[in-house]
Order: C-alpha cells, then structure tokens, then sequence
C-alpha cells in the first residue's frame, strides 16, 4: 500500500477549505477573544497562504503536514539526518537538505543548521511537528527575529506553558485548581526529597519542560528517590536541553483527560472538545479516544471552558491541548499541563469535528481568522486512534528497532486513516521514536467505533519486529474497556486478561505453515538444480517435484513441536497429517488442494512470502505467508490472527546463541547511559546495574539474583545490541 492511499481522505479534500471570518488584526498585547465573531468576511480580506514551507521534524508527522500542504498547493521542503535518507518523508518532499547525522542532537535539533535550510530554499515558514524544536521557545523567537513564519505560538505563551511549574502557577491564578506538589525553583535534591516526604508517597517527578512521558518517574519510597530523580534529570537533559523537575502528588486512579484548542491572532480562541488518553504504558499514551466516554455534561462543558480559558490566560496562537488529570470516581479534574503544539493524537479531533488541524494551523500562521468559531464547531460520532509501535508487550513494552521485512496496513477509507512514514523495507532506529503508524478510525458511536478499530487491527501486518498489534486487539476485546472503564491503571489491573498465556495455534494454521515451507523449499531446490533460473517444474502450486511421495515439514510454534505429513492423495489433491511432538495426531486433512501465489519482490519463485489458498475441512483458508531470513520464521496472518512458526535450529547453534551463564543481557539495541556496578561488587537481587538508553528513554536494568559481579562488558556510550551480555556473575 502506497502513502498516498493511507492519506486518501486528505488528498480526496475530505475537509473543507476553511471559511474566513472578518475583523481587522488586533495586536497581541491587546488581544480580546470571542466566543462568537461575525459570520463570513470577503474573500478580499483573506490573506494567502504560505508558497513554501519547510517541515523540521521527521517520520509520521512530516508526512501527515505535507499532505494538506499539497491539497493547498504548497510545496514543502524537508530535513533529514544520514539515517532518514531513504525515508518516506525525504521521498514525498519537493526539495529535501541533509542536515547532520542520526542522533537527533546532530540533526534535527540544529535550529541554526534548519534556519540556513531556510533561507537556501527560499521557504517562508517553518511547521515544526511536534517533539524536537516543536515547544523551543527560543527558536521560535529566532525565527521572529529573521522573519521566517514559526506555525505555532509565540515564544512568550510557550515560555508560559511550556514550563510545568509557571504554567500551573498561572492556572492557579485564574483559579483552575492543580495537583498538590512543589513547582519552584529550588532544585537542591535533600529539599526535593523533603518536597516529597511532606506531599506523601508515592510522588511523581516530572521534568519541568517534559512531555511524553520523557522525564517522568513514579517513586513509591524515599530509598528510591535519589536515583529516579537523577534519572528523570538525565532523561530531561537529552530530551529538552534542561534538568529542572518539579514533585507532584501521584494519583492512584486517575484518568487521563485533554481538550483540544486554537486561537488566532484575531481575538478568537475556540476549543474542539476533549480526547481521553488513560491507556498508557510506561507514562505514554498507546491508544486514544474522542469524546471521552461516560463525562457527565457539565464537567464536560467545564472541561472545554477551562481549556479555552488557559489559552487566552497567556495570548495563545495557534494549537495546543490543556491537560487535566481526573479522579475516575469523582470526576473532579485538576490542571496538569499544556502542550504547545499540534499532539500526536490529533486526528481523533479531526474525525468527530471534520475539520484538518494542519490546514487551520497554516491558516492562523498566515495571519487568518479561525475557520470556525466555537458555536460552528460540532462533535459527530466517536473516534479511536491506536498507535502501532515497534515493541515488546511480553517484554515491559521494550521497544524494538531492525527491519520491517513485511508491512500491510487496512485500507483506507472515510472512517478509516493510517498515519505513517515508514513502508515494508524500512528501518526502525535505534535513535527515533518506535512508532510505526497511528490507526484512526471513526464510527457512529463508541461501540460502532470499536468494531471497526477490532477489525482494522486484525487487518494489520507486520514481520521483522515485535509490535503491539496483538496487545491492542486483547485490549479494544477487553469488556472493561468496551464498557468505557478507562483509567491511567487499566493495563497494571487487566494483566491477566491482556497478557494471556500463548495460544496453541489452530491446525488450520500448522497445515498453512507447513505447506507454505514445503513449496518454498521445493522451489529453492528447483532453482538450485537449475542453476539458479526459475524452472517450470519449481512447485508453485503443488509439489510437481516429489509427486508420488511424501514430504514432511518439521516445524515448531513457541516450544510446541509439529510434524506434518503431506502425500499424493490423486491428481492435484494432497493428503495432510498432523502430529504434535510426542507423535501423536491431532488433525488430518483429506483432499487439500493449494493454491500459492508468490509475493512480488522475490526471485524466481523464492519470495519474501506469498498468498495460500487451501480447503480445510471446508473451509477456505486464505493466508498471507511471509518468510523471515533474518530468524528463518514462517508468519502466518490468516483472519486477523497472527501465528509465528519456525523450522527446528540445530543445538549447536542455540547454544551458541545463546548468552553466557550467569550474564545479564540487553533487553534491546541500545546505548550505555550509566554503569551502576564495578567488578568485585556483591549485589543484592534488584539492586540496579546498568541504565540504558533506546528510543530516547531510558531502562534500569536490575541484578535477576544477589551474587558477585565479575566482569561488565561495556562502558558508558558504547552501543549494543540486543541480546548482548552486559554484566558478568561469578558461578555458583
């Protein structure tokens, strides 16, 4: 599937160019805002939009902006690092500069470096996405000062908002009560950690310039208040250039409630109702909704004049989202932060308002009025977006990075969107954030929205990393979460619901497996015996080469072993027996007759996969088969189910793959942040070893047992890969 259909409600204008309003500019410092404006102004008043504009930010977002660029017909320029040369963005771009090397510090955070880009492109305004420059108040003041357009607030209301600490102060003053906790200044850690004593335990630590979840750490006792704040400091220091952290009250069952809003230089500011982010794993959202299920109405009218309220507190320009923190039980709601830019989460608004943020955004940037006023604005139907990640659910949602060997998505259409900036083929670094797309989807009402987030889930593939497709799916199945329970807790108190232990798969799926690997090893052999050209014998659609044998595919799901018998039944049809590993049969199918179509890309007949058509036991498995080299695995996706199978590895070869004894590995391909350990050292089980740094978050890993350390492996900035012994224990 192309980017161009994933974004076909965007090219099909499935949002209106906006309607102006008329009123003159009134100057920021003077700004009055309307709840209401006057209707249409002339077109003659409306000013025209940017020629050019240069995206600073990668992946996902970079595409998604320059989809209405192109529908308005402005051209976009694109940066990109050495790793991102071949990336979706770079390709969809009309100009594209190189601008440093993958860590995003040498890249894309060089304001100086994308400034130049600038003026060498001739764009006149700069759309920062979100994360990197997005909330730098200081670049946006600099691209003032040059004259270049920043799409996004000015410097002062980010200054204001931006900052933990001096927003809640402002929202206390406009009496918008906040969570109880310390904001100051004082950032001494024996005053820190007094803060925390007198606010109660457990305490949240939260980097004063922080946002998704970077610079955030829950601290349930005093012992571990040193260390997490260290932690939350370094992580805030990568991820914002500032270590300022501020304590707060954590709420033990608390929901995680946001409003959109905008404003525009003209005096309007507006907001577009709320989004409901509880599901979270690791302080970051996984799945999104809008509206948020179960509100009473008022809360939810006070939610929205709240929001809109903090907007006009600091003359805001531009999107942004008002954060609250709920009490699941009371409903009552407490200011947490906002976000001075469009948020990743942003296209659920756009679903049940009908309205494209991006275009809005160029629009106010331009210097136009909002292209609608609150009284306009409608909230139709319901709305989920799931964000598809490179990770490990099984594994503490440990993020991954390699190769997508296979990548299918659902198919677009008006209530389904795939927002993305990778295709099969890609690679998922170890420097970027392990989005691999967000799922957006829209029904009626909650439960119809549901349905079709299920089947759209069931719908996606991918092989070559884990991902957190399947986790998704138990969790829009879960009943809780269909009756609309949401809250932060959700995946902590539904672990045994959302991490079931594996399923056998189906025989359906075995037979799939099986034939799938006979007729790739068949064609192997053909194209071998033939010299490496694609003989018309290579069996294709049946097994021409063994014709009146049997052949037999030894395979393995997890640790269950399958044999798995196929023979000439008559002409065409085969016969196939299932056995599990003691040899006994659990499945026969008389009969069969497959059908293989190879995926393109291969050579010969020895694809990356292909389509299996075969008649089991009546009825008509269609699976899509992908072969993956890099573990030799057969996945198998067959009606929205995934099953991964792989042919016996030899013993020498698991026990040389397989780590030291008594080492501790890397969970991940990551970077060494801190050794916590030296040789020698007796540890205690849980005690902290090494921290580690993927994805730009960092992990702790902690000693599996007390012992003795007798060797690390590595030293503090050295990269490694998953799997990787890190520390050394003495033998017991």
């Amino acid at each position: 599937m192309t980017i161009l259909r994933a974004y076909s409600r965007l090219s099909a204008g499935r949002w209106p160019l906006p309607t102006p309003h008329a009123t003159a500019a009134v100057p920021l410092a003077s700004r009055q805002y309307s709840a209401a404006a006057p209707a249409a102004a002339a077109e003659s008043e409306r000013k025209p939009l940017f020629d050019k504009i240069l995206i600073a930010n990668r992946g996902e977002i970079a595409c998604r902006i320059m989809y209405t660029a192109r529908r308005l017909g402005i051209k976009t320029v694109a940066v990109y690092s050495e790793a991102d040369a071949n990336s979706m963005h770079v390709k969809l771009a009309d100009e594209a500069y190189l601008i440093g090397t993958a860590p995003a510090a040498d890249s894309y955070l060089r304001a100086d470096t994308i400034i130049d880009v600038v003026r060498r492109s001739g764009a006149q305004a700069i759309h920062p996405g979100y994360g990197f420059l997005s909330e730098n108040a200081g670049f946006a003041d600099k691209l003032a000062s040059e004259g270049i357009t920043f799409i996004g607030p000015p410097g002062a209301a980010m200054r204001a908002m931006g900052s933990k600490s001096e927003s809640k102060r402002i929202m206390q003053a406009a009496g918008v009560p906040v969570v109880p906790g310390y904001h100051g200044e004082n950032q001494d850690v024996e005053f820190l950690k007094q803060q925390a004593e007198k606010i109660g335990y457990p305490v949240l630590i939260k980097a004063v310039l922080g946002g998704g979840g970077k610079g955030m750490r829950i601290v349930e006792k005093p012992a571990d208040f040193e260390m997490m704040l260290d932690s939350s400091r370094r992580e805030a220091i990568k991820s914002f250039s500032d270590d300022k952290v501020l304590v707060e009250k954590y709420l033990t069952k608390p929901r995680h409630v946001e409003v959109q809003v905008f404003a525009d230089t003209h005096g309007n500011a507006v907001h577009l109702f709320e989004r409901d982010c509880s599901v979270q794993r690791r302080h970051q959202k996984i799945i999104e909704e809008a509206p948020a299920p179960d509100l009473l109405p008022e809360i939810r009218q006070q939610l929205g004049e709240k929001a809109v309220a903090a907007a006009k507190a600091v003359d805001y320009v531009g999107a942004g989202t008002v954060e609250f923190i709920m009490d699941d039980e009371t409903q009552q709601f407490y200011f947490m932060e906002m976000n001075t830019r469009l948020q990743v989460e942003h296209p659920v608004t756009e679903m049940v308002t009908d309205t494209d943020l991006v275009q809005w955004q160029l629009e106010v940037a331009a210097g136009n009025r909002l292209p609608k006023l609150q009284n306009e604005i409608q909230c139709t139907g319901h709305a989920f977006e799931a964000r598809i990640y490179a990770e490990n659910p099984e594994n503490g949602f440990l993020p991954d990075t390699g190769r997508l060997i296979h990548l299918a998505t659902p198919q677009p259409s008006a209530d389904v969107r795939v927002e993305t900036g990778v295709q099969s083929g890609d690679a998922i670094s170890v420097y970027y954030d392990p989005m691999i797309a967000k799922l957006v989807v829209r029904g009626e009402d909650r439960q119809a929205a549901l349905r079709v987030l299920r089947k759209t889930l069931g719908e996606y593939e991918v092989v070559g990393l884990h991902t957190n497709i399947g986790f998704l799916k138990r969790l829009a199945e879960s009943p809780d979460f269909i009756a609309g329970k949401v809250e932060t807790g959700f995946i902590d108190k539904h672990l045994d619901e959302l991490f079931p232990a594996a399923a056998e798969p189906s025989p359906e799926s075995v037979v799939q497996a099986a034939l799938a690997y006979i007729i790739d090893s068949n064609t192997k052999a053909a194209l071998s015996t033939h010299g490496g050209l694609a003989s018309p014998w290579a069996a294709i659609d049946s097994f021409r080469l063994n014709a009146f044998g049997t052949q037999t595919a030894e395979i393995a799901c997890g640790d269950r072993q399958y044999s798995v018998a196929v023979s000439v039944a008559h002409c065409g049809a085969y016969c196939v027996r299932v056995s599990d590993g003691s040899g006994d049969m659990i499945a026969e199918y008389d009969s069969v007759h497959p059908q293989w179509d190879p995926l393109p890309g291969g050579v010969g007949s020895t694809s990356a996969g292909g389509r299996l058509n075969a008649l089991l036991n009546g009825r008509l498995c269609a699976a899509n088969v992908v072969f993956n080299d890099k573990d030799a695995s057969i996945t198998i996706f067959d009606q929205g189910q995934m099953a991964v199978f792989k042919a016996p590895t030899p013993q020498f070869i698991d026990d040389a793959a397989a780590a030291g004894p008594g080492s501790v590995t890397a969970p991940m391909s990551c970077k060494i942040v801190q050794v916590l350990v030296e040789a020698g050292a007796e540890v205690e089980q849980d005690a902290p070893l090494v921290v580690l740094e993927a994805m730009k978050m960092e992990h702790v890993i902690k000693a599996p047992k007390a012992g003795k350390v007798v060797d690390i492996y590595y030293k503090v900035g050295d990269l490694v890969e998953e799997g990787k012994s890190l520390v050394g224990f003495e033998e017991e």
